[in-house]
């Protein structure tokens, strides 16, 4: 039987879970292509369910939901890639794709072709993070242009393709993040910021139209007061709780929970904006596949500049 290097985990824990083992090859079905897997990323996701907190829950699983890589082998019915494209995406999610490894095989149509533009490493950044971005804020709003749209943990994965989205649909950006990051998130298009750190958030910024909140909890309750009255707030790390449903109902205000799902109409969007140079992908780290462990370490220890990316 033929094999594969990928990152299993047995139990549930630490990034010490996380092992580089041999599993078998998977092949592709028809309607499937099998990706060879040159990238991936790390997201919130991936270390919430290594601890026993997200979708999986059949051990042994592996996890990872991001792909860039070269298709490898495509199975019947299969016409819109050929074996030796370079593509990138999002499959299976919130199912096992399991990403972390060195092949991957989906169905063809949640994967897109790879801009030039784009190295493999930022390909791989892409999908999740740009998805949850652009579903969030053109499908879920509707950002409009005029609008103000607040988006907290700007300089995080999701957050910085945000900014670029928000600004791309002609909104009024305004971000919080650690000033060490401003510069750089002013050359990605957002027109105010706010160390949150040192300023509240809501004394610092007016009305806000959308409000999308990646940090949860207390940040998502508190991010009620500015927002305008016909606004809505967009709660993605756990959704919108019980307590912030009853509170912005009381208020008149519209909250709702989210979750990224493939999405290959939402993939062509994001390397369009790619190609036409208007959203720009950060990576912070590279890690090698073999080293998944120390690459979950790095983003649980958040501040990072767009994303960790694990290279196979």
């Amino acid at each position: 039987m033929a094999t594969m290097k990928a990152i299993r985990q047995h139990e549930f824990g630490d990034p010490t879970v996380l092992r580089y083992e041999d599993v078998p090859l998977p092949e592709p079905i028809p309607t499937e292509v099998r990706v060879r897997v040159q990238a991936t990323s790390v997201n919130p996701v991936d270390f919430k369910t290594r601890a026993g907190r997200g979708p999986l829950q059949q051990l042994p699983f592996t996890v990872g939901w991001d792909v860039a890589g070269v298709v490898d082998e495509v199975g019947r019915g299969v016409t819109r890639f050929a074996v030796g494209d370079e593509v990138l995406g999002m499959p299976w999610f919130p199912r096992q794709a399991a990403a972390y490894a060195e092949y991957v095989t989906a169905p063809s149509r949640q994967f897109v072709r790879k801009p030039a533009t784009l190295s493999t490493a930022q390909a791989a950044a892409l999908p999740l993070a740009g998805l949850t971005a652009w579903q969030s804020l053109v499908d879920t709003a509707g950002v409009r242009p005029g609008q103000r749209v607040l988006i907290h943990a700007a300089a995080g994965g999701v957050g910085h393709l945000a900014v670029q989205i928000a600004k791309a649909r002609g909104a009024h950006v305004v971000g919080t993040a650690r000033s060490v990051n401003h510069e750089t998130l002013t050359e990605l298009g957002a027109d105010e910021l706010i160390d949150y750190r040192t300023t509240p958030f809501e004394e610092a910024t007016g009305d806000i139209d959308v409000v999308l909140d990646l940090i949860g909890g207390d940040n998502a309750i508190r991010s009620l007061d500015v927002l305008h009255p016909d606004g809505l707030l967009i709660a993605v790390p756990s959704g919108a709780s019980g307590d912030l449903q009853t509170l912005a109902s009381k208020r008149g205000l519209r909250t709702t929970g989210f979750l990224v799902e493939p999405d290959q109409v939402g993939l062509d969007a994001l390397v369009s904006l790619v190609e036409s140079g208007e959203l720009k992908v950060l990576v912070s780290k590279e890690f090698p596949l073999q080293d998944a462990a120390a690459a979950h370490a790095a983003a649980e220890g958040g501040h990072s500049l767009g994303k960790i990316v694990i290279t196979v």
